[in-house]
Protein backbone atom coordinates (compact mmCIF):
# COMPACT_ATOMS: atom_id res chain seq x y z
CA UNK A 1 0.00 0.00 0.00
CA UNK A 2 0.98 3.51 -0.72
CA UNK A 3 2.03 5.92 1.58
CA UNK A 4 1.65 8.69 -0.53
CA UNK A 5 0.18 11.75 1.34
CA UNK A 6 -1.97 13.28 -2.02
CA UNK A 7 -3.96 9.85 -1.55
CA UNK A 8 -7.09 10.31 0.55
CA UNK A 9 -7.87 7.93 3.26
CA UNK A 10 -10.86 5.64 3.37
CA UNK A 11 -12.54 3.65 6.30
CA UNK A 12 -14.68 0.43 5.74
CA UNK A 13 -17.78 -0.69 8.00
CA UNK A 14 -19.63 -3.45 6.87
CA UNK A 15 -20.56 -6.74 8.94
CA UNK A 16 -19.77 -8.77 5.80
CA UNK A 17 -15.76 -9.39 5.26
CA UNK A 18 -16.41 -10.84 1.66
CA UNK A 19 -18.21 -7.57 0.92
CA UNK A 20 -15.59 -5.45 2.63
CA UNK A 21 -12.62 -7.70 0.62
CA UNK A 22 -14.63 -6.81 -2.52
CA UNK A 23 -15.06 -3.10 -1.79
CA UNK A 24 -11.45 -3.03 -1.25
CA UNK A 25 -10.71 -4.49 -4.33
CA UNK A 26 -12.59 -1.93 -5.97
CA UNK A 27 -11.20 1.21 -4.10
CA UNK A 28 -7.57 -0.10 -4.88
CA UNK A 29 -8.21 0.36 -8.47
CA UNK A 30 -7.83 3.81 -8.03
CA UNK A 31 -4.39 5.38 -6.80
CA UNK A 32 -6.10 8.46 -5.23
CA UNK A 33 -7.37 6.59 -2.32
CA UNK A 34 -6.12 4.29 -0.20
CA UNK A 35 -8.14 1.77 2.37
CA UNK A 36 -6.79 2.31 5.93
CA UNK A 37 -8.86 0.81 8.34
CA UNK A 38 -11.85 -1.39 8.35
CA UNK A 39 -14.66 -2.79 11.07
CA UNK A 40 -17.24 -5.20 11.29
CA UNK A 41 -19.98 -4.07 13.65
CA UNK A 42 -21.03 -0.63 14.59
CA UNK A 43 -19.46 -0.31 18.42
CA UNK A 44 -15.91 -1.12 16.58
CA UNK A 45 -16.63 1.40 13.61
CA UNK A 46 -17.53 4.90 16.15
CA UNK A 47 -14.42 3.44 18.18
CA UNK A 48 -12.17 3.54 15.14
CA UNK A 49 -13.43 6.58 13.22
CA UNK A 50 -13.15 8.60 16.67
CA UNK A 51 -9.35 7.40 17.08
CA UNK A 52 -8.26 7.18 13.24
CA UNK A 53 -10.66 10.16 11.77
CA UNK A 54 -10.83 9.39 7.96
CA UNK A 55 -11.73 11.77 4.90
CA UNK A 56 -14.27 9.54 4.17
CA UNK A 57 -16.24 6.68 5.67
CA UNK A 58 -17.81 3.94 3.90
CA UNK A 59 -20.97 2.80 6.34
CA UNK A 60 -23.17 0.33 5.93
CA UNK A 61 -26.20 0.96 7.27
CA UNK A 62 -27.41 -2.94 9.07
CA UNK A 63 -24.24 -2.47 10.86
CA UNK A 64 -24.92 -4.81 14.15
CA UNK A 65 -24.59 -3.22 17.99
CA UNK A 66 -25.04 0.20 16.35
CA UNK A 67 -26.51 0.59 12.91
CA UNK A 68 -25.68 3.17 10.58
CA UNK A 69 -27.56 6.46 11.46
CA UNK A 70 -26.66 5.79 14.98
CA UNK A 71 -23.20 6.15 13.89
CA UNK A 72 -23.84 8.68 12.24
CA UNK A 73 -25.44 10.56 14.79
CA UNK A 74 -22.56 9.75 17.07
CA UNK A 75 -20.25 11.07 14.71
CA UNK A 76 -22.00 14.39 14.52
CA UNK A 77 -22.40 14.94 18.06
CA UNK A 78 -18.74 14.70 18.30
CA UNK A 79 -17.98 17.30 14.84
CA UNK A 80 -16.03 14.48 13.19
CA UNK A 81 -14.47 15.86 9.75
CA UNK A 82 -15.42 13.00 8.10
CA UNK A 83 -17.24 12.91 4.77
CA UNK A 84 -19.84 9.68 5.26
CA UNK A 85 -20.99 7.56 2.67
CA UNK A 86 -24.08 5.12 3.13
CA UNK A 87 -24.28 1.47 1.93
CA UNK A 88 -27.97 -0.20 1.61
CA UNK A 89 -28.96 -3.04 -0.10
CA UNK A 90 -32.57 -1.44 0.63
CA UNK A 91 -34.19 1.51 -2.15
CA UNK A 92 -36.17 2.85 1.72
CA UNK A 93 -37.32 6.43 1.72
CA UNK A 94 -37.36 6.93 5.73
CA UNK A 95 -33.20 5.92 5.89
CA UNK A 96 -32.94 8.01 2.56
CA UNK A 97 -34.58 11.16 4.69
CA UNK A 98 -32.55 10.35 7.79
CA UNK A 99 -28.99 10.01 6.39
CA UNK A 100 -29.52 13.21 4.27
CA UNK A 101 -30.40 15.31 7.11
CA UNK A 102 -27.66 13.57 9.35
CA UNK A 103 -25.00 15.15 6.46
CA UNK A 104 -24.03 12.17 4.75
CA UNK A 105 -22.59 12.92 1.04
CA UNK A 106 -22.85 9.64 -0.54
CA UNK A 107 -26.19 7.05 -0.53
CA UNK A 108 -25.30 4.43 -2.52
CA UNK A 109 -26.97 0.85 -3.09
CA UNK A 110 -25.12 -2.07 -2.54
CA UNK A 111 -26.62 -3.42 -6.02
CA UNK A 112 -24.24 -0.14 -7.77
CA UNK A 113 -21.19 -0.45 -5.95
CA UNK A 114 -19.26 -2.04 -8.61
CA UNK A 115 -20.15 0.63 -11.19
CA UNK A 116 -20.50 3.56 -8.74
CA UNK A 117 -18.64 3.32 -5.66
CA UNK A 118 -15.30 4.82 -7.35
CA UNK A 119 -17.66 8.07 -9.27
CA UNK A 120 -19.67 8.46 -5.68
CA UNK A 121 -15.46 8.81 -3.92
CA UNK A 122 -14.35 11.21 -6.39
CA UNK A 123 -17.68 13.02 -5.88
CA UNK A 124 -17.04 12.76 -2.38
CA UNK A 125 -13.83 13.81 -2.18
CA UNK A 126 -14.63 16.91 -4.15
CA UNK A 127 -17.27 18.03 -1.91
CA UNK A 128 -20.00 17.14 -3.96
CA UNK A 129 -23.00 14.76 -3.21
CA UNK A 130 -23.31 11.36 -5.23
CA UNK A 131 -26.68 9.86 -4.83
CA UNK A 132 -27.43 6.04 -6.54
CA UNK A 133 -29.68 7.02 -9.60
CA UNK A 134 -32.42 4.82 -8.63
CA UNK A 135 -33.01 6.83 -6.10
CA UNK A 136 -33.36 10.21 -8.40
CA UNK A 137 -36.64 9.31 -9.49
CA UNK A 138 -37.90 9.47 -5.89
CA UNK A 139 -35.89 12.83 -5.44
CA UNK A 140 -37.92 14.25 -8.12
CA UNK A 141 -41.10 13.03 -6.61
CA UNK A 142 -40.62 14.24 -3.15
CA UNK A 143 -39.52 17.72 -4.48
CA UNK A 144 -42.86 17.47 -6.70
CA UNK A 145 -44.66 16.86 -3.36
CA UNK A 146 -42.66 19.28 -1.10
CA UNK A 147 -43.66 22.36 -3.72
CA UNK A 148 -47.36 21.28 -3.97
CA UNK A 149 -47.46 21.10 -0.20
CA UNK A 150 -45.98 24.64 -0.19
CA UNK A 151 -48.66 25.75 -2.99
CA UNK A 152 -51.29 24.42 -0.51
CA UNK A 153 -50.03 26.29 2.77
CA UNK A 154 -48.04 29.31 1.41
CA UNK A 155 -48.28 30.90 4.88
CA UNK A 156 -45.09 28.73 6.22
CA UNK A 157 -42.96 30.93 4.27
CA UNK A 158 -44.26 33.77 6.96
CA UNK A 159 -43.03 31.45 10.04
CA UNK A 160 -39.89 33.04 11.46
CA UNK A 161 -36.78 30.45 11.24
CA UNK A 162 -37.85 29.59 15.81
CA UNK A 163 -41.49 28.75 14.83
CA UNK A 164 -40.17 26.21 12.43
CA UNK A 165 -37.87 25.02 14.87
CA UNK A 166 -41.08 24.73 17.04
CA UNK A 167 -43.08 23.39 14.23
CA UNK A 168 -40.39 21.02 13.46
CA UNK A 169 -40.38 19.75 16.72
CA UNK A 170 -43.96 19.41 17.20
CA UNK A 171 -44.23 17.04 14.19
CA UNK A 172 -41.48 14.66 16.35
CA UNK A 173 -44.62 14.40 19.08
CA UNK A 174 -42.61 16.47 21.79
CA UNK A 175 -44.60 18.15 23.77
CA UNK A 176 -44.21 22.17 25.07
CA UNK A 177 -41.74 21.10 27.74
CA UNK A 178 -39.48 18.49 25.89
CA UNK A 179 -39.69 21.26 23.37
CA UNK A 180 -38.41 23.99 25.90
CA UNK A 181 -35.49 21.81 27.28
CA UNK A 182 -34.26 21.36 23.46
CA UNK A 183 -34.13 24.56 22.66
CA UNK A 184 -33.68 26.54 25.74
CA UNK A 185 -36.25 28.42 26.26
CA UNK A 186 -39.30 28.70 28.79
CA UNK A 187 -42.46 27.05 28.13
CA UNK A 188 -44.55 30.01 28.19
CA UNK A 189 -42.44 31.32 24.67
CA UNK A 190 -42.84 27.94 22.80
CA UNK A 191 -46.66 28.18 23.83
CA UNK A 192 -46.21 31.73 22.96
CA UNK A 193 -44.67 29.98 19.41
CA UNK A 194 -47.40 27.49 19.12
CA UNK A 195 -49.86 30.20 19.35
CA UNK A 196 -48.15 32.62 16.25
CA UNK A 197 -47.98 29.39 13.91
CA UNK A 198 -51.64 28.42 14.51
CA UNK A 199 -52.48 31.92 14.00
CA UNK A 200 -50.52 32.11 10.59
CA UNK A 201 -51.89 28.92 9.34
CA UNK A 202 -54.97 29.51 10.32
CA UNK A 203 -55.70 26.13 12.96
CA UNK A 204 -57.36 26.35 15.61
CA UNK A 205 -56.28 25.00 18.99
CA UNK A 206 -53.34 22.41 19.74
CA UNK A 207 -54.98 19.67 18.65
CA UNK A 208 -55.15 20.75 15.01
CA UNK A 209 -51.57 22.23 15.26
CA UNK A 210 -50.26 18.75 16.38
CA UNK A 211 -52.64 17.05 13.48
CA UNK A 212 -51.10 19.31 11.02
CA UNK A 213 -47.61 18.62 12.30
CA UNK A 214 -47.98 14.50 12.20
CA UNK A 215 -49.78 14.42 8.81
CA UNK A 216 -47.05 16.33 7.07
CA UNK A 217 -43.99 15.61 8.94
CA UNK A 218 -42.10 14.45 5.83
CA UNK A 219 -42.49 18.19 4.29
CA UNK A 220 -42.26 20.15 8.25
CA UNK A 221 -39.55 18.21 9.50
CA UNK A 222 -37.63 18.31 5.73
Amino acid sequence: MSNDPAQIDIFIADDHPIVRQGLINIIERDERFRVIAQAGDGEEALRRLLEIRPEIALLDIGLPSMNGLDILRAARAARLPVKFIILTMYNDEAYFDEAMKLGVRGYLLKDNTITDLLKCLHAVSRGEYFISPEISGYLVERREQQQQFLQRYPALEQLSPAERRVLKLIAANKTSREIADELCLSIRTVQNHRNSICHKLNLNGYNKLLQFALENKDFVDG
